[in-house]
């Protein structure tokens, strides 16, 4: 876990990363910003409200500091605070170079130091860096004599981090401990904040195994428990809520426990399910392991996208959180429609 609520800012500095389709190029400042104490809490709560849980992120391991710029620069200003300034140079020209996409928004890059992070318990240093590219419009209502003015303006929505990421000064030896933030990157364009300005990967923790384990039991009902193979919607849903079930009453995760408690023991299901795991594993490149501590965030996280909604045609939804055995489907022949009946004791 970790906790922001004694950090100070230290050293900021803007820069502005233009259009590179647009041949653009970067406008540096030429010093650090000097700004108020009000003007650093709205910044703290700009920067750092969309950092609530992990996953943590590392540097990648085939990138080492040597052939990895950031990396490199990360290392030298926790180094020494001296080469902040020249190195926030650095890393704009860094994250213009791997701005190569024509869809690529210019925008405001922003580099801080923040101090007194604790992460897990340990209070350390960490360097930020965001990126606003989109801009919103605000009215501003100022008097004019015995009048009122009101005008358009643009500006930042400090409520809204398009991009960022802290990187802490810890685990320095396997990438350190990075937190990231890309609100922009769910198309094909933008994906160059992570796996090309950041180059990172997952952190192989408790919280990283408790949600692609979760991720592999959805993908499985998804993908070989469905209906295809003959299996009844109401027995996917019974499924994962068994599986999230499991997970919230649970410290400690066991796979052969697991498929005894989620499947029942059921020989063809848990061989089906073994299987897609090994091809799960290959097509993402990871190994989730048969037993490792379970992270609450992970499951808090992920239980949302495991729905339990039965969907019938466009006129019901169905909310299964509970009793499989009370849910029974029929089929009408005279109507030519299938049903479903519902057993409960008192309507709330």
């Amino acid at each position: 876990m970790f906790s922001f609520s004694e950090v100070r800012i230290g050293k900021i500095t803007i820069h502005s990363i233009g259009s590179r389709a647009a041949d653009e190029g970067v406008r540096y400042s030429k010093q650090l910003l000097e700004v108020d104490e009000m003007v650093r809490d709205l910044l703290k709560l700009y920067f750092l409200t969309p950092f609530k849980t992990p996953p943590y992120f590392r540097f990648s391991a085939e990138e080492s500091a040597q052939h990895n710029p950031l990396h490199q620069y990360v290392t030298e200003i926790f180094g020494s605070e001296q080469n902040f300034y020249a190195n926030s140079r650095n890393i704009a020209d860094y994250l213009y170079e791997c701005s190569n996409h024509p869809k690529i928004k210019s925008g405001e890059f922003y580099m801080v130091m923040l101090k007194d992070c604790v992460v897990n318990g340990e209070i350390t240093d960490a360097i930020g860096m965001f990126k606003s590219e989109n801009k919103d419009t605000f009215l501003k209502v100022y008097p004019r004599g015995e009048m009122f003015d009101i005008q358009q303006e643009k500006g930042v929505n400090i409520h809204r981090l398009d991009k960022g990421c802290l990187i802490f000064n810890l685990n320095p030896d396997d990438g350190y401990r990075i937190l990231v933030v890309d609100n922009l990157g769910k198309g094909q364009n933008a994906q160059y904040w992570s796996s090309q300005f950041l180059n990172t990967v997952p952190v192989d923790d408790n919280f990283y195994q408790t949600q692609q384990y979760l991720r592999l039991t959805k993908g499985f009902v998804d993908e070989v428990f469905n209906t295809t193979n003959e299996v009844e919607k109401a027995d996917q849903i019974d499924l994962l809520n068994r599986s999230v079930d499991y997970f919230k009453n649970h410290d400690h995760f066991d796979q052969n426990e697991f498929q005894q408690a989620v499947m029942q023991g059921e020989e063809q299901v848990v061989g089906a399910f073994n299987d897609y795991k090994q091809h799960y594993e290959n097509t993402f490149q990871t190994q989730i392991q048969e037993q490792f501590p379970i992270s609450d965030d992970a499951v808090r996280k992920e239980k949302g996208k495991l729905r339990s909604i039965l969907k019938l045609d466009k006129n019901f939804h169905v909310y299964i959180h509970g009793d499989r055995s009370r849910v029974k489907k029929g089929w009408d022949p005279e109507r030519g429609l299938h049903y479903y009946t519902l057993y409960f004791n008192e309507e709330e």
